[in-house]
């Protein structure tokens, strides 16, 4: 399973540099994105100006299923925060992570390279 962080999705969306990469993770199966997440998506669309209607048209274009935030992931994202504090990740990134936890052999995808510094996780950088 591949576990999408906002800034991978954000770079497909806007053919960033990184884009291929991810649309080929999310051709390989099985990717899946926070509900946390996945509302840093929407924001950030709306923040670039696209109307509700085009935003709805481009997040349900990405094939990603977006997982529930749970009570047992707002614990571990906090738990997550001694090691992720250092690296600058923020709580949106400490969520994605927190489904990943639940994940087994699950694989983060992402567009920041701090991630590079989680030695526990599998991290796969799109860039």
């Amino acid at each position: 399973m591949k576990v999408f962080d906002a800034s991978a999705v954000l770079a497909l969306i806007f053919a960033e540099t990184g884009a291929h990469r991810a649309e080929q993770l999310i051709d390989e199966g099985h990717a899946v994105i926070s509900s946390v997440n996945h509302a840093e998506v929407v924001a950030r669309l709306l923040d670039r100006g696209m109307r509700s209607s085009e935003v709805k048209q481009v997040c349900e274009a990405l094939r990603l299923q977006v997982m529930p935030f749970t009570a047992q992931q707002a614990v571990a994202s906090g738990y997550l925060r001694p090691i992720t504090k250092p690296l600058g990740l923020s709580l949106g990134d400490r969520c994605c992570l927190a489904l990943a936890l639940e994940q087994p052999g699950a694989t983060v995808v992402t567009a920041d390279h701090a991630w590079q510094g989680l030695e526990s996780f599998d991290v796969q950088l799109i860039r």
